[in-house]
């Protein structure tokens, strides 16, 4: 930690009354920290700090970060405003959903979710869809023994979100790399120059928006009756007050983004730990045998217990957004701060996903949790995967996917008397912002 912070910014500093994490660098802030051990930077700040500290986010700027579970209620709370996710990347965030409040982003989202919800997925027959893929990728995997799991899951999760919304999956590494390069639009310094993150960004949003459009102008002209991109643009078309395609575009770019970055880092993370904890895949193993076959409809995911418990805890355990943002857009009062209007506030889903304040043992990994659990799924249990206080748009979606997989690797991995083994440490690669996912490095040997 101490070599991701800058030595000569030690000295203790408060900002309204609130103290600055020291270790700061120039342009970049917190940025090394936050990107590659977050969990122990908020873990030394709360030590010494207290519940409420400033971090620097470079270019995105300086943020308060509240541990104290009061922070998640500002995820509803009337006086803080999501702007500030556009005003941290206007390029990739510009007219999206996740970005606004009140009428336009209910307007936004109520021409999206309805096709997102398991009836609307049931009946579009998305899990039979998604099922022979699923079970095809896991059967190359067995075949060649082993395999660098993040590519492998990006790859998986981008051919089935391209099928899903009716894309012709074609040199799906190409769009891989092309989501990679959107990504630092988040933390890009603001230096417009060839070769770096910004130019960069900008160009590969600009190649993805490029496409999309041309997926919406065939969706119009074909009309045709399946794939979520022509049901997008049947519900903007069909809008009270018309949206603009460039507010459809981005929010479709955006979909896709969530749909297979924070997707395929969970996916990953579960291949991890059935590895890991042989008992976790002796019990799926065992589930998967009595099923017997890779469940299609939200109805049957009820027969998986064991691979739903997986989902969740996984989530849990490495939520692939760890950070979310809000702006104060009037005074505040978080636990026994006052918190000034127009300060930007960080909300640490990673720290809340492993309290001891909202789970017992919150550092195991335990199915137990879920498995004897009697009262209803909360909506702290539900964060992980978005940037608002309600349901993420596609939760129901990754809850189908990742129990359709866990299912079908158990299955394909035992008919061929074979199981995950890590070949190589978790910790060290590990990225926690703008959005976590495990080190590209590790391997998994299926033997």
């Amino acid at each position: 930690m101490d070599m991701l912070l800058n030595p000569l910014n030690r000295r203790d500093r408060l900002r309204h009354d609130i103290p600055v994490v020291p270790g700061a660098f120039p342009l970049v802030g917190h940025l090394p920290a936050i990107v590659c051990d977050l969990p122990r930077l908020l873990r030394r700040a709360e030590r010494t700090l207290g519940s409420h500290f400033w971090l620097d986010f470079g270019p995105a700027g300086h943020m308060v970060t509240c541990l104290d579970p009061d922070a998640i209620a500002l995820l509803r709370h009337k006086d803080v405003s999501s702007a500030l996710i556009e005003d941290i990347a206007p390029e990739l965030f510009g007219g999206t959903l996740v970005a606004q409040d009140g009428g336009a982003h209910r307007q936004a989202r109520g021409a999206i979710q309805a096709a997102f919800l398991p009836t609307a997925l049931t009946q579009a027959g998305i899990g039979e869809l998604f099922a022979p893929v699923i079970r095809a990728r896991v059967q190359r995997w067995r075949d060649r023994g082993d395999v660098t799991i993040l590519r492998e899951t990006g790859d998986l999760m981008l051919k089935l979100i391209f099928s899903l919304m009716g894309i012709p999956a074609q040199d799906l590494p190409e769009w891989r790399r092309k989501y990679r390069q959107l990504l630092q639009l988040i933390v890009a310094p603001p230096v417009d120059l060839p070769g770096l993150p910004l130019r960069r960004g900008r160009a590969a949003r600009d190649w993805i928006d490029a496409r999309l459009r041309e997926f919406v102008r065939d969706a119009r002209e074909h009309a045709a009756p399946t794939g979520l991109i022509n049901d997008m643009v049947s519900a903007f078309d069909r809008s009270d007050d018309a949206l603009s395609d460039e507010v459809l575009v981005a929010n479709i770019r955006l979909l896709l983004l969530g749909g297979h970055d924070t997707t395929a880092s969970t996916m990953a993370w579960i291949v991890i730990e059935l590895a890991r904890q042989p008992g976790l895949w002796d019990a799926l193993v065992e589930e998967a045998q009595r099923v017997g076959a890779v469940p299609t409809r939200h109805a049957d995911l009820a027969q998986c217990p064991v691979a739903e418990a997986l989902f969740r805890e996984t989530l849990r355990m490495h939520p692939p957004t760890p950070l979310l943002v809000r702006r104060a857009v009037r005074e505040l009062r978080l636990g026994q701060r006052r918190i000034p209007a127009g300060t930007d506030l960080c909300i640490p889903v990673l720290h809340f996903s492993t309290s001891a304040l909202l789970y017992e043992a919150p550092h195991q990994f335990r199915l137990a949790r879920w498995l004897e659990r009697t009262e209803p799924i909360r909506p702290v249990d539900m964060l992980q995967f978005g940037t608002g206080p309600h349901v993420c748009i596609g939760y129901y979606l990754a809850c189908l996917e990742l129990v359709q997989f866990c299912v079908a690797l158990a299955l394909t991995m035992h008919e061929g008397g074979t199981r995950p083994r890590l070949l190589n440490g978790v910790e060290k690669g590990r990225r926690y912002y703008p959005t976590a996912h495990p080190s590209m490095t590790i391997r998994i040997r299926f033997s």
